[in-house]
């Protein structure tokens, strides 16, 4: 059992809240059972630490006492077990492709990433947007972080590049209602923005098309409901 808090470990563990370390090392810590086990089942974990000197996984386990889980715990009741996990390289682009221009918020990003492992699209580019592997973004993934792919990339530059996807641009007003978007047959990307600002201009010019969700008695969606609504239309 490790229960010095001062243990090498330990340090390290802790060391993985913050994004520097975890680019440096390429690994970061999930937390409760339901995120460890998702991690296991997807050969992501490296080892777990868990409280309860009984428990039993299919990786290296260590068994730390209460005090070193409140350590290397986010959340101010800690859930009893993390796991020590791996960063996806990100081996290839698929078919569908999420693109996230600036989203700040760790809770939309969070909704995003799990709906783009809901709705088959399991790449997903990000620029100036919170990490995704911020503990809040992770918490609420709920295991989706585990079934896509990601990279931090130029967005201009990707667009240029990838001539062979369809980028659909999303607009609060003037573009194409989402309800007479045409079938769309090949590789789709979706474009998200900011959450105060929106897709940047000179993004949205290389768009293919541009979307506008049509509403009623509101001005505009939570880009987390927008993109997961987005997303399902175009899953199929």
């Amino acid at each position: 059992m490790i229960s010095s808090l001062t243990n090498e470990i330990v340090k390290y563990l802790v060391k993985l809240k913050e994004k520097k370390y975890r680019q440096e090392f390429h690994e970061f810590i999930v937390e409760g059972e339901h995120m460890v086990q998702e991690a296991i089942l997807l050969g992501r974990c490296k080892t777990v630490f868990t409280i309860n000197e009984e428990a039993t996984y299919h990786v290296e386990t260590v068994v730390v006492s209460p005090e070193v889980m409140n350590k290397i715990s986010d959340v101010l009741t800690p859930p009893g077990v993390v796991g020590l996990c791996i960063m996806d390289r990100f081996p290839k682009w698929t078919e569908k492709i999420l693109i996230l221009d600036g989203i700040q918020d760790p809770g939309n990003l969070g909704t995003l990433l799990r709906s783009a492992a809901a709705f088959g699209f399991h790449s997903v580019i990000s620029e100036n947007s919170v990490d995704i592997y911020n503990p809040k973004v992770l918490r609420s993934t709920q295991g989706g972080i585990f079934k896509i792919g990601w990279a931090e990339k130029n967005i201009l530059g990707f667009i240029e590049n990838h001539p062979e996807y369809t980028y659909i641009g999303t607009t609060v007003s003037n573009g194409i209602p989402l309800r007479k978007l045409e079938s769309i047959s090949g590789k789709i990307a979706i474009i998200l923005g900011n959450e105060a600002s929106g897709v940047r201009e000179e993004i949205q010019s290389l768009s293919t098309k541009l979307v506008t969700i049509e509403m009623e008695n509101t001005e505009s969606l939570n880009v987390g409901v927008a993109g997961s609504i987005l997303m399902y239309h175009l899953s199929n």
